[in-house]
């Protein structure tokens, strides 16, 4: 069994998530259609086919970390989203807040480990 000492408390990874939502909410990521479930369900990592990058944020990924996190289920092994949102996502006010969030939650995941 891991030393429950060596992990983020999950409130902290429940706060980087709303964190990153705000983040995206401000800098006008958001959107306001949800994509067809058919684009969601993609294969392909990220849904990079069907969806741009801040979609498959808010309409995959945050709804995923929330059933994890409500669920106190395990957290994914590592994460890496920030260096994809870095390349992933456009420049306009904002990004740079929204990058600090996706690299504080990588290190928590990280931290897990």
């Amino acid at each position: 069994m891991a030393n429950p000492t060596s992990k983020q408390p999950l409130h902290e990874v429940a706060d980087a998530v709303l964190e990153i939502e705000q983040a995206m909410r401000s800098a006008q990521f958001w959107h306001d259609k949800v994509p067809a479930p058919a684009a969601m369900a993609s294969r392909t990592p990220f849904c990079a086919d069907t969806l741009v990058f801040s979609e498959w944020l808010q309409f995959v990924f945050l709804p995923r970390m929330r059933v994890l996190i409500e669920n106190n289920q395990p957290l994914p092994s590592a994460s890496a989203i920030a260096p994809l949102a870095e390349e992933a996502l456009e420049i306009c006010p904002g990004r740079d807040l929204l990058l600090d969030r996706l690299r504080r939650f990588d290190q928590l995941i990280a931290d897990q480990h």
